[in-house]
């Protein structure tokens, strides 16, 4: 596969799954009590600092690493396998999380309209890495 191509595979592995989290994370916070919602914004904004700091790093090194494959490479080289792991624990966690009774609409308010976002703007900064590169 072209190098590019990885880049592109990289975006949607993250994008993805950040506009559906992020649609369920807006679903969540219609469905609030309005009086309530000035401390999940809150929380929101911790989420969304926390995974901001975390995924800037996290892709930056991604980005690198594809940087510096040969020009044609496979599909399974995007990712060192720690981030293959990551990728797939971390699916396994949504899909988990679904099917968990109990867990407040606050948390998939506050949480999902955090991390979603965050996803998607990791997407779009291994796109904006790519141009980087070419």
């Amino acid at each position: 596969m072209n190098r590019k191509i990885l880049y592109f595979i990289a975006a949607a592995l993250w994008g993805i799954p950040g506009v559906i989290i992020s649609i369920k994370g807006i679903r969540a916070y219609l469905n609030m009590p309005s009086g309530s919602l000035w401390w999940l914004l809150l929380i929101t904004l911790g989420v969304l600092a926390g995974f901001y700091f975390m995924f800037t790093g996290i892709v930056d090194r991604y980005s690198a690493r594809i940087s510096s494959l040969p020009e044609k490479t496979s599909f399974w080289q995007t990712f060192p396998l720690r981030g293959w792991i990551l990728i797939v624990c971390m699916s396994c966690l949504g899909i988990a999380l679904k099917f968990i009774p109990g867990i407040p609409k606050e948390f998939t308010a506050s949480f999902y309209s955090g991390l979603g976002p965050m996803l998607v703007m990791a997407a779009c900064r291994f796109i904006s890495n790519e141009k980087r590169t070419v």
